[in-house]
């Protein structure tokens, strides 16, 4: 069993990388994520300027976190000594940089390069503060920073997507015909945690990015999309908080995965957990690399049109484990679930198959009578 990844052309003993943040920020936070096992570093946002973080800046919600954090607030010359020392470790280590302009992430690409980075993260957009959306939004715009980045340095360049957009699978091929090497996504969501009702204002003071198991489903639909639109590598974002929802974007086709929100969460020992239960699911499933599983979900994902006339029914399939809860019949707002003698039955006549009680119950499935 193999665990490691070649993403990018570069060499990491796991896909687990640590996404640009906080606890990317510098040498001493970057050296925790090493020494709790991670596979790969995306440095924190380096821009031409430093911007210091204000305060408070982060929120946690029921399903998430919002945070309002900009970027470095090293210098780009302050960056070449980290660098250098993180270099050390037996790691992969990624920049992730922001600029106004073509020439300006350019620029700040080809210093990094000589400090010794792996590779390039472009970060087009950030949901909060000086966000760049009409830029993430136009696939030409998209096309000339990828381009003039990519033809400055000798690296391989990724390009991080939002999730904002209505086109993304328009922006990933102008990413991939601008000769990216990969492609990252997705960038956090614009939001707003919530309003306290008692002193009637929003818990932190401006629209931020929301990040967290409430928007995984938004980024596996991105990943997946982007895997079937573009044919370079795909590094998964957004909500992975276990081993469960790593093999969930490898299975939709990203070849590596990002965490944050996860580790801001449990700590850093949350990564060796999940390398920990990933390799035991491989042994158990017989799987030997990640090659095996990469994309394998894809052929499941159909269009509308090839589904919308499938006559899917609810039927129980186990009766032996039904517990008794109910469930199922006080979700069905059809009213074709009911409880009998004998246990659940479902009126195939009432039932439209629309698969919510498959969805709260193992013992239901979706078929054909």
């Amino acid at each position: 069993m193999d665990m490691s990844v070649n993403f990018m052309g570069i060499k990491c003993k796991n896909p687990i990388f640590v996404s640009a943040s906080p606890m990317t920020s510098c040498y001493e936070m970057i050296q925790k994520a090493v020494d709790a096992g991670a596979g790969g570093i995306i440095t924190k946002s380096i821009t031409s300027d430093v911007r210091e973080n204000v305060r408070p800046r982060m929120v946690v919600g029921k399903t998430g976190l919002q945070n309002i954090e900009l970027y470095s607030d090293l210098s780009i010359e302050e960056w070449e000594d980290e660098i250098r020392k993180i270099k050390e470790n037996d790691i992969s280590i990624i920049a992730n940089i922001s600029g106004n302009t073509p020439s300006e992430v350019a620029y700040i690409a080809k210093t990094l390069e000589g400090f010794g980075v792996d590779g390039i993260e472009l970060g087009l957009s950030i949901p909060h503060g000086e966000g760049m959306e009409v830029l993430t939004s136009n696939p030409e715009e998209v096309y000339r920073f990828t381009k003039k980045t990519v033809d400055t340095v000798s690296i391989p360049v990724m390009v991080k997507l939002s999730s904002n957009v209505s086109n993304i699978k328009d922006i990933a091929k102008a990413i991939e015909r601008a000769g990216a090497s990969a492609i990252s996504g997705i960038d956090t969501v614009r939001s707003i945690m919530g309003v306290d009702i008692n002193r009637r204002s929003v818990h932190l003071p401006t629209y931020g990015g929301y990040s967290g198991d409430g928007i995984r489903p938004i980024g596996l639909a991105a990943i997946a999309t982007v895997s079937q639109a573009v044919s370079i590598p795909v590094s998964g974002i957004g909500g992975i908080m276990n081993h469960e929802n790593v093999l969930e974007y490898m299975m939709l086709g990203a070849s590596t995965v990002q965490l944050c929100t996860t580790i801001l969460m449990n700590g850093y020992g949350i990564i060796g957990e999940i390398l920990s239960k990933l390799e035991k699911w491989m042994k158990e499933n017989n799987v030997e690399s990640f090659d095996q599983i990469k994309g394998s979900a894809l052929k499941s994902l159909k269009s509308f049109e090839e589904i919308k006339n499938l006559p899917y029914v609810a039927k129980v399939s186990d009766m032996g484990d039904c517990s008794g809860c109910k469930k199922c019949i006080h979700k069905c707002i059809y009213s074709a679930i009911s409880a009998s003698g004998e246990g659940i039955y479902i009126d195939p006549k009432k039932c439209t198959g629309c698969g919510i009680c498959a969805s709260v119950c193992k013992n239901i499935s979706l078929g054909w009578y």
